[in-house]
């Protein structure tokens, strides 16, 4: 059990100044916990992440340098017991599922109250799973078989773009008969029956950031 004189050790990455400030200010009152590092960008993340100093690392989605989900790969990648929490204003399936499976044990919406975070961190510090029940339906009615492959994943960002098929196959270096397999692929996978409603699905559901 963590108490006053063993606190909780927390850091916090996300670049955004008043974000961070009342993340500190919210968690060193309590009596249990209190931030030791607090970083703006995602590389600083990894570097300070140290189990010797760090019993629990809040992590944004968005940062400069590295996105949430590649620190907490990196992060996992040096310490593989670390445990690390999503704070994000994101939502969408697609970016609660890449958290979870890179190694996050929480995830929490930033307007969420903040009793919900606070028992999030004692939950994930005390090596249990944490997440929400509006997250946990997010996850309920993501697709199954939805997962797209590296290639897929390139053809719908520039789907996104706007980008005809003669001219993604031009910027992949693949035919245009290539081009309208994955697009049909994608299609099936995202449970939509044309581009435009591909486009917005992707943006809804965080699969593509613009």
């Amino acid at each position: 059990m963590y108490e006053k004189n063993n606190p909780i050790r927390l850091l916090i990455a996300d670049d955004h100044p008043v974000v961070r400030l009342g993340l500190v200010t919210m968690i060193n009152a309590q009596p249990d916990m209190r931030v030791a590092v607090e970083v703006a960008e995602g590389a600083a993340a990894v570097k300070a992440f140290d189990p010797e100093r760090i019993d629990l690392g809040l992590v944004d989605l968005r940062m400069p340098e590295m996105n949430g989900v590649e620190v907490i790969v990196a992060i996992r990648r040096n310490h593989p017991n670390a445990r690390l929490i999503v704070l994000t204003t994101y939502d969408s399936d697609e970016d609660i599922h890449r958290a979870l499976d890179a190694g996050a044990m929480g995830y929490i919406i930033k307007a969420m109250p903040y009793q919900v975070l606070i028992e999030a961190i004692r939950r994930v510090s005390a090596g249990k799973r944490y997440i929400p029940d509006s997250v946990s339906r997010q996850l309920a009615d993501r697709l199954p078989d939805s997962e797209l492959t590296p290639r897929e994943h390139e053809v719908l960002t520039l789907i996104v773009k706007g980008k005809s098929n003669r001219e993604i196959a031009a910027n992949l270096g693949i035919t245009e008969g290539t081009v309208k397999c994955h697009v049909n692929v994608i299609l099936g996978r995202l449970g939509v029956s044309a581009r435009t409603q591909a486009a917005v699905a992707a943006l809804q559901r965080g699969i593509v950031h613009l």
